[in-house]
């Protein structure tokens, strides 16, 4: 009779599932429980079930670092990954390499998730909008110095009102860094002495526009003090720097045009307002000679001619008399 130990079985086990093709690359749907992030390691241990089994899992920090999700215990998700022995337990768990929620794509969840967390931090409170001037005399401009964007924005603001300062701040806005970046930029401009910011880029996919979906873009823009009016993609295109900003422009020209008035409209409403103000002066003078004209016909003075001639004619006679 062999004799085996613990240790031999466990490893004779895991062999078998390291050796079964299937179990090499397998997809497993389930919901998550027990959900933990192990914080010093980074790696994340769960439980995926089903109505009637559940199954293991481990995801370890190289492979979840990517995750656009937080993965929360109730989650419906697909995982990728290999079934193998953990020996030291003599327990068999599939090893995830990659994971996204189940019927939903993983950056509308992720996009949902923090949203929901700052909503209910208060970021998206009205109260917390900064009004944005009526006569800017600094813009700066946040968005790719070379995209159609920034020659947009640039076009708009000197037709509308030529009177303001546009100040282009070239910053990356999308690829692996651009939030970072986004977020420096941001932060930047907010010491600058800004009248307002425009903060933004031309249209794309949801991945070409993810970094205005990010935490520390979202943050930046709660924390400066300078409005800022967000202008992300087209005017179908939603992004958490649109909620979180003290305005949303549909697209970069509409910010540009939110920004400054139209100095033509201003001409023609102070030309209104002068010929209004003439009027009103040349009525008043009207109606104050009028007035005039009035006191002079039934003032006690009107007649002093004549009372002063009676009176002339009355010391002429009483003189002529003495005399004689």
């Amino acid at each position: 009779m062999t004799t085996l130990t613990v240790s031999q079985v466990n490893r004779y086990i895991k062999s078998i599932l390291d050796e079964n093709e299937p179990l090499r690359r397998v997809y497993v749907v389930g919901e998550i429980s027990n959900f933990k992030h192990h914080i010093p390691s980074g790696h994340m241990y769960f439980t995926l079930k089903d109505s009637s089994s559940q199954l293991k899992c481990v995801m370890f920090s190289y492979s979840n670092t990517h995750l656009k999700f937080k993965p929360e215990d109730g989650m419906s998700v697909i995982c990728f990954g290999n079934i193998s022995a953990f020996e030291r337990e003599g327990t068999y768990q599939l090893y995830v390499t990659s994971m996204q929620p189940n019927g939903v794509g993983s950056l509308s969840v992720a996009f949902e998730q923090l949203k929901d967390k700052l909503d209910k931090k208060g970021y998206f409170r009205q109260e917390n909008k900064k009004p944005i001037p009526k006569y800017p005399n600094r813009i700066g401009v946040i968005t790719s110095n070379s995209g159609a964007a920034v020659e947009d924005i640039k076009n708009v603001i000197s037709r509308r009102y030529p009177l303001a300062e546009i100040n282009i701040i070239p910053t990356s806005v999308q690829g692996a860094d651009s939030a970072d970046d986004i977020a420096l930029s941001i932060a930047f401009a907010d010491r600058l002495n800004f009248d307002v910011l425009i903060v933004g880029r031309g249209g794309g996919s949801i991945e070409d526009l993810w970094s205005f979906n990010t935490e520390i873009v979202a943050q930046a823009v709660y924390d400066c003090n300078t409005p800022i009016i967000s202008a992300v993609g087209h005017e179908t295109d939603f992004t958490i720097c649109d909620f979180v900003s003290d305005l949303r422009a549909p697209t970069p020209s509409a910010a540009a045009e939110l920004a400054t008035v139209d100095i033509k409209d201003e001409f023609v409403y102070i030309d209104k307002m002068y010929s209004a103000i003439t009027k009103r002066f040349e009525s008043k003078v009207q109606k104050e000679e009028l007035r005039l004209d009035t006191i002079k016909k039934h003032s006690p003075l009107a007649d002093i001619d004549k009372i002063f001639d009676t009176h002339y004619e009355k010391i002429k006679t009483v003189k002529e008399k003495l005399v004689s």
